[in-house]
């Protein structure tokens, strides 16, 4: 006859003898942890935003002239600069902005994705007033700055054909030189496929050769996530600012196959290799259109003493007329015509060598 006793002894022991199994097979049964995912309202306003900008675009193309008279007397609207401003934080540098901007009103459109959750002062600068586009909320370490970015595009694209050039900065972002420098040297490169123009962004295929970096980026989102769309060998980094001709701007906002899988969340445990935006850019133009981009950025970053995946941030003891002609310096064809991260103590340095260096070639 068996002991009353010997059922709770093997209940007891089974259990204990569970606790492993339950250890090893409760990753593969259950869903991994990961970041917030972007809202669902969120991706269906913007599907519905860029189906737009798309269908603008396409109705945007100008016709020819029916002769050569016409030809002749018909004015082409001169291209314009679509500079994006991304921010969360108060755009304490438009004071230096409205200089760099003043008198060049028929060249350039300005738009500002602001998070709607951060508290903002309004500049007081005529160029920043009523330039602030509908905003979804941003958060780091997630695809929601490719999602502001896409939707700054996007408004552009719809707002001006005129806008050919689309340049994506940031609140800490300063200018290194006059706006014709700018507005020239965009106009003038022209070295892409059939003598197009290109687009500035910063494109590699390594990361300063740390193999592993890019490795554990890759795989941010989970192991072989990211196939079959997006191999590894393909994938490829740079950084989150740049300068798009019109056309890849349009490819930009036009893109589902890529960014299925580029917005997917990360794993909360690798959540420090997580930087969506220093990837799907320059990974998607790479595959569509590599020659028609010079694989470098206008922007200038200092990450000699990065801490956290942050850059250095210049202080107000730090800006002179020789910091600026340093930053201009590049390797490239073009010099750097952008420069971050300022802290907003730099302004009023910033403003006493605007005329006299920044503003001046």
């Amino acid at each position: 006859m068996t002991s009353p006793y010997a059922s709770p002894f093997l209940l007891s022991l089974l259990l204990l003898l569970s606790i492993p199994v339950v250890f090893l097979l409760a990753p593969r049964l259950l869903p991994p942890k990961t970041l917030p995912a972007i809202p669902d309202a969120d991706e269906s306003d913007d599907l519905a935003l860029f189906r737009r900008a798309i269908l603008s675009s396409s109705s945007a193309t100008p016709t020819p002239p029916t002769s050569a008279a016409s030809y002749f007397f018909r004015r082409r609207p001169a291209p314009k600069i679509a500079f994006l401003f991304l921010t969360n934080s108060d755009l304490v540098f438009s004071p230096l902005w409205e200089k760099f901007f003043r008198g060049h009103t028929h060249q350039f459109n300005l738009y500002v994705h602001a998070d709607p959750y951060s508290f903002l002062e309004l500049p007081p600068t005529p160029s920043f007033r009523g330039r602030f586009v509908p905003a979804k909320a941003t958060q780091r370490a997630s695809p929601t700055l490719i999602s502001a970015a896409r939707r700054l595009l996007a408004t552009a694209l719809l707002d001006d054909p005129n806008n050919q050039f689309f340049a994506l900065l940031s609140q800490s972002c300063i200018p290194l030189h006059p706006f014709p420098t700018l507005y020239n040297a965009l106009l003038s490169d022209n070295a892409g496929p059939h003598s197009r123009h290109r687009s500035f962004i910063e494109i590699m295929d390594n990361m300063d050769n740390d193999t592993k970096l890019l490795h554990d980026r890759y795989y941010a989102r989970g192991d072989d996530v990211m196939l079959p769309e997006v191999p590894y060998d393909q994938f490829r980094a740079g950084s989150q600012f740049f300068v798009l001709t019109r056309r890849h701007a349009i490819m930009v906002v036009r893109d589902m196959r890529l960014w299925k899988k580029f917005k997917l969340p990360c794993l909360i445990e690798r959540r420090d290799s997580c930087y969506p935006e220093e990837h799907y850019f320059p990974t998607l133009l790479d595959m569509q259109d590599p020659e028609g981009c010079t694989k470098y950025t206008l922007t200038r970053v200092n990450w000699t003493d990065s801490v956290a995946g942050h850059p250095h941030m210049y202080g107000p003891g730090e800006v002179s007329a020789s910091l600026i002609r340093e930053l201009r310096k590049s390797n490239m064809t073009h010099s750097y015509m952008f420069a971050r991260k300022f802290s907003p103590e730099c302004l009023e340095p910033l403003m006493e060598i605007a005329d006299s260096v920044i503003l001046r070639d």
